[in-house]
């Protein structure tokens, strides 16, 4: 039996009792019906009576509960972004909720939750494909079984919506998730044409030429769902070995795909012999893809705000992680092979602790590490080099390289990057980058001519804006030397030599670059201008500075509800229907004194510059006025140092999974001001959160340095 791709088209149609789901275009298909209130899940066989159409839809994202009801998330809106190997990729522009109640009920957290939901849908950006499995890189696609559904298919970790899928999934499998549904008895592939994989991340497709010769050139990230969160209230790692900010980077290029409507195949050139331009097979479709891995440092650390603009650093002691990192680098050394560590935080200053923890445990992995450090006139520790001096475990398979980016760069001496690829130019040759050509007659069959045996993980303190540069930086390297193997390009010549190519080459690099830095900071990356255009510009620095405070305001006054909702799509947190009415998650509990503080500041600096600005008569007597404008002043001056001093209090926090961290250092906040012979009286025995948090984990390897 041939196997169901979803839909490309779907109607909705709508009656008091259900929601029913067809394709027009597979008018043998059975209806998916979903029932109302309760979501139960059925196929029906022929058109359904009693129900008018909506809506066309592009495809159903998922269904959730939150307190109250039960919505049907579905995409309204689809932009076509290219093609990839003739199937067409499309980016989610709209979505809609269909609740299952017929007249919604109304709570405050949950309308809460809905527009936390639809706030992050509309800044997400994801992408689908309905004949094209982007959760997963060129090279283990060639070994997928093309005859299961393409949801099954989909890589766990990018499949972004596989929560909200759960109930379609179930139903599917014909088990019951554990929602209360009556699920039919038995397996229903007939549903698999409705359950659509979305892939979270960045995606541009662009037909070029280098030298003449014409190719597709694909830059994909996929950003993983497991610790996934923003910049300071999601960092290390996790029990079950997953690391925050976990990004899979594949850099493509297809040679004579036609069916993506390039701009075609090798023009004139002879034959195409054994894959190199000007050989005789000219027809030939050609993949060459190389994947690049970004995470978080794998130990438990944590960055506390407290307005300040540079947080508090924890790192819990390295030992209590150990076991999570096994797990972290076993599923990445299953995945990828060899992994080529590459760390570029500060080897002084406040980073030197997060450096020293992952050298530790590096150290701890590895059998029998051999250490070996490379200095120069610029820095004491230019390289830092942990191997295995003998292969016992397969965590021999890691390679630690540090490298100091900050030191050997400052002064705009960004060509000094370049030392780093001279350190890892060895072993990416040795383990090379995927290459497969498609089967005569059969474009979903791939021979493969090479594997990509290693990857290379890049992390600095958030996985951004250094690791942007020396990910790009790789990407060009290793592009240059798959066009060196091809014939396009003779031994010594550069991908870049290329101007037009090299500036779009920058662009899309620089593109990714900000596109995994708003999903995890805010805001775009920093020194995207050294991306874009090959040095360090005064304006790009400019740029930086901007970047950087919007980022300040984000990550302590704007993180908190977007955690919240990376939590709530992603089921990291269940909403609970008891208590309705009753107990408000998102309701601000600090006593009346604390949340006046900013209002109280904010009116002193208002009549302050009322008085700054104010024309006054000649005659008017000028020192009440001023005697009240230094009792303003004063007013400010004591608001701002409470605020200051007490800056956990002020941070806008998730409410929803509450951070252990995040919950002491409240309590840490509240004891102090509780202790303060002015304030103490007023806001005494208040016990913010004290019982709610899960502290757990806080209290095995309490041995933590602050």
């Amino acid at each position: 039996m041939a196997v169901l791709l979803p839909f490309r088209d779907i109607n909705v149609h709508s009656s008091p009792s259900h929601y029913a789901f067809s394709s027009p275009s597979s008018p043998s298909a059975p209806t998916l019906v979903v029932d109302r209130p309760s979501g139960d899940l059925r196929l029906h066989d022929g058109k359904l009576l009693g129900s008018k159409r909506v809506s066309s839809i592009a495809g159903i994202l998922g269904i959730i509960k939150l307190r109250l009801d039960k919505y049907i998330v579905v995409i309204t809106k689809a932009q076509p972004m290219g093609r990839i190997k003739g199937h067409m990729i499309y980016k989610v522009i709209t979505t809609e909720f269909l609740p299952l109640r017929e007249r919604p009920l109304h709570d405050p957290d949950e309308d809460t939750y809905l527009a936390l939901l639809k706030g992050l849908l509309k800044t997400s950006p994801l992408y689908f494909s309905y004949s094209f499995d982007i959760t997963n890189s060129f090279q283990r696609q060639a070994h997928a079984d093309l005859t299961t559904p393409l949801w099954k298919r989909a890589d766990d970790r990018f499949f972004w919506n596989r929560f909200i899928q759960t109930d379609l999934i179930d139903f599917r499998a014909g088990s019951s998730s554990g929602y209360g549904h009556r699920h039919s008895v038995g397996q229903q592939p007939e549903v698999d044409p409705y359950i659509l994989p979305v892939m979270f991340g960045m995606m541009e497709i662009k037909n070029t030429s280098i030298k003449g010769t014409p190719l597709t050139f694909i830059l994909i990230t996929r950003r993983s769902r497991l610790r996934a969160g923003t910049r300071y209230f999601s960092r290390g790692i996790d029990e079950n070995g997953n690391v925050s900010n976990f990004n899979e980077t594949e850099q493509s290029i297809i040679l004579n795909d036609n069916a993506s409507g390039g701009l075609g195949g090798f023009a004139g050139n002879g034959s195409y012999d054994n894959g190199a331009a000007g050989g005789r097979g000219a027809k030939e479709v050609q993949v060459l893809a190389y994947v690049q891995t970004r995470g978080s440092v794998p130990v438990y650390w944590a960055e506390v705000n407290t307005l300040k603009y540079v947080p508090k650093l924890q790192i819990r002691g390295v030992d209590s992680a150990v076991n999570a990192a096994k797990r972290h680098f076993s599923e990445q050394i299953r995945l990828y092979g060899d992994n080529w560590l590459v760390n570029l935080v500060n080897q002084k200053g406040r980073e030197q602790r997060v450096k020293e923890a992952y050298e530790q445990m590096v150290n701890f992995l590895v059998s029998s590490p051999s250490e070996k450090v490379e200095s120069d006139r610029v820095t004491d520790e230019k390289f830092h080099i942990v191997e295995p001096s003998q292969h016992q475990t397969s965590f021999d398979r890691l390679h630690y390289v540090y490298f100091d980016f900050h030191s050997e760069t400052k002064g705009l001496r960004w060509d000094r990057a370049e030392l780093l690829m001279q350190q890892l130019e060895e072993p990416v040759l040795k383990h090379g980058y995927f290459r497969g050509v498609d089967m005569p007659g059969d474009s979903n069959r791939v021979e493969v001519r090479r594997h990509q045996t290693a990857v290379v993980r890049t992390n600095c303190m958030d996985c951004l804006d250094r690791t942007n540069v020396v990910q790009s930086m790789l990407g060009r390297y290793i592009l240059s030397r798959m066009l060196i193997d091809l014939g396009i390009l003779r031994e010594g010549e550069n991908a870049q030599d290329d101007a037009a190519f090299e500036f779009l080459f920058r662009n899309v690099w620089a593109d990714n670059a900000d596109v995994v830095s708003k999903s995890y900071s805010g805001t775009g990356a920093l020194k995207t201008d050294f991306t874009r255009t090959g040095k360090r510009t005064r304006m790009g620095m400019l740029q930086d500075f901007s970047n950087s405070c919007t980022r300040y305001f984000m990550n302590n006054f704007g993180d908190g509800p977007r955690q919240d909702a990376f939590d709530l799509f992603l089921g990291t947190y269940l909403p609970s229907d008891s208590g309705i009415g009753s107990t408000l998650l998102f309701a601000d509990r600090r006593p009346l004194l604390i949340q006046s503080i900013p209002y109280i500041l904010a009116a002193s600096i208002f009549f302050i510059l009322v008085g700054s600005f104010t024309r006054r008569a000649p005659d008017a007597v000028v020192w009440p006025f001023r005697l009240l404008m230094f009792v303003f002043l004063a007013i400010a001056a004591v608001c701002l140092n409470f605020i200051a001093t007490n800056g956990s209090l002020y941070v806008n926090w998730p409410k929803l999974n509450r951070l252990p961290h995040a919950v002491e250092s409240l309590n840490d906040a509240m004891s102090h001001v509780e202790r303060n012979p002015v304030v103490g009286s007023l806001v005494g025995g208040h016990e913010r959160g004290r019982s709610e948090a899960r502290l757990g984990y806080l209290e095995e390897g309490k041995k933590r340095i602050e």
